[in-house]
């Protein structure tokens, strides 16, 4: 089944469990001072296109793993960003501040450019590079309005 990553549905599966821990806990834990639609759209799109990208291969659009080396390497290194992206979240899940806006916005950032890079999946660095920053800026903006207040 070269169409589907598993790795990639499990990886999505253990970022998305604190965001929904979060959301059930915090009914208004998330409030977004920092409106810029065309940021926002851009970041939904690329949000999207990453969960999407990173269990679907779309053939023609995904060329696989270099090697068997190369999966190991993406294992490694996304369970590695998985458990940091977890441990930010149980340190600072009450902590509102520029460092867990950044570390909760980079490090999944990081997950899906890498990703992409190693599995050779056109639309996975693609809609990374849309995801990257716009998440990363929106992340930073909010965080900053809200100790700037």
């Amino acid at each position: 089944m070269e169409w589907f990553n598993v790795f990639g549905l499990i990886f999505v599966t253990v970022i998305m469990i604190p965001n929904i821990i979060f959301a059930i806990k915090c009914k208004d834990g998330f409030d977004n001072k920092w409106n810029n639609k065309y940021v926002e759209i851009i970041e939904q799109l690329g949000r999207f296109g990453c969960f999407g990208f990173m269990i679907i291969n779309i053939p023609g659009t995904w060329f696989g793993w270099w090697s068997d080396e190369a999966l190991v390497l993406y294992l490694i290194v996304n369970v590695i960003l998985v458990m940091f992206y977890c441990a930010v979240w149980v340190a600072c899940f009450k902590k509102s501040s520029v460092f867990r806006a950044l570390s909760l916005s980079i490090i999944p950032s990081v997950l899906f450019i890498f990703s992409g890079v190693m599995s050779r999946s056109v639309l996975l660095i693609i809609s990374s590079l849309l995801f990257a920053p716009s998440h990363i800026i929106i992340s930073y903006r909010n965080a900053s309005c809200k100790i700037n207040l």
